[in-house]
């Protein structure tokens, strides 16, 4: 009963956490508004090129991943990696963050490849994730410090009266987003300690993490961590030219709240769904663009892009099981 309670648990929070969020940002928003807009006000040729952006992103992902499984004796098939990739994606959106989980679970059942090293190599790339985001975010900083101190200080981060915090709509908000990474961070420790106690997965794992060392061509890695990065920003940048009200905005806005958006998918919602929105609005509102076209835009381009997601994991589950039906 208690692992049933559990398991609901991990589903529904998620959804909870991140309902709660999109009900404060749109509970007084004209959705009839957005509907026009995305029948009408969309350049869906400039959206298309987004997407291929969005795609390619898991593509080189996918090559990324299959270089640091191949010093430690596998070599699953290309494509198997790429599909696990999609696949893990549109798991995140029901359980976030077991999509990590899954795409090593595909391989061990379509390419025989370890679990616990297949994983070991997924913690080597988050670690590689976190240092590009981080170096993103202290360029984008730099160059735009105004504007982030700025929406600190509007989404109740820094104001002067105790009361006025309390009263802050944002602020709860943001206090919600915390309590959301501080239970992931919680299931991730016990995670740890579990591993910790299965001496024989532990070195595994740590095996997986330690496989970047031995990785055969670096130039040729490093140039697809790249190509991912470069993939998200633009799968997310091309997307103002959908739209008159955002086609204006610069590139340097656009890194702001892309780096922005991306700290706030951190918190374990279905593909950030609520934070990212909260975000990028807050953050399109200071270059100027009104609260109702800031919140079609992020309606918009949140569900288009996480509609990609679904179809990529309908299409790994489907190319999996054809692809190897037909090598044998």
């Amino acid at each position: 009963m208690k692992k049933l309670i559990k398991k609901a648990l991990k589903l529904i929070l998620p959804l909870v956490l991140g309902g709660f969020i999109l009900y404060w940002v749109y509970r007084d928003f004209d959705f009839a508004k957005a509907g026009d807009v995305l029948r009408h006000g969309v350049n869906w040729w400039w959206m298309l090129f987004s997407l291929a952006f969005g795609v390619f992103s898991h593509v080189f992902r996918g090559w990324r991943w299959k270089q640091t499984l191949e010093p430690l004796g596998a070599f699953p098939k290309t494509s198997d990696c790429v599909n696990a990739i999609f696949i893990s994606y549109a798991t995140n959106l029901i359980l976030p963050r077991v999509g990590e989980v899954s795409r090593c679970g595909v391989l061990v059942k379509y390419d025989d490849v370890s679990f616990a090293k297949s994983l070991g190599t997924v913690v080597t790339e988050r670690l590689i994730d976190t240092i590009c985001i981080v170096f993103i975010a202290g360029i984008t900083f730099l160059l735009q410090m105004p504007v982030f101190l700025t929406f600190f200080e509007e989404t109740g981060t820094k104001i002067p009266s105790i009361v006025h915090l309390l009263t802050s709509v944002w602020f709860y908000i943001v206090l919600f987003c915390i309590i959301g990474v501080i239970v992931l961070l919680y299931y991730l420790m016990r995670a740890l300690s579990f591993f910790e106690k299965v001496k024989g997965v532990v070195l595994n794992v740590w095996e997986g993490v330690m496989s970047l060392k031995n990785v055969k061509n670096i130039p040729l890695f490093i140039l697809y961590t790249i190509l991912i990065w470069v993939c998200y920003f633009f799968h997310f940048y091309l997307t103002f030219y959908c739209f008159g009200f955002t086609a204006h905005l610069g590139i340097l806005a656009a890194l702001v709240m892309f780096v922005g958006g991306t700290f706030a998918v951190i918190v374990p919602t279905p593909n950030g769904a609520g934070p990212w929105h909260f975000a990028v609005i807050s953050m399109m509102m200071l270059y100027g663009v009104n609260a109702t076209d800031a919140g079609i835009f992020a309606l918009i381009v949140h569900g288009i892009q996480t509609f990609l997601v679904v179809l990529l994991g309908i299409y790994g589950l489907v190319a999996l099981p054809l692809t190897h039906r037909q090598r044998k």
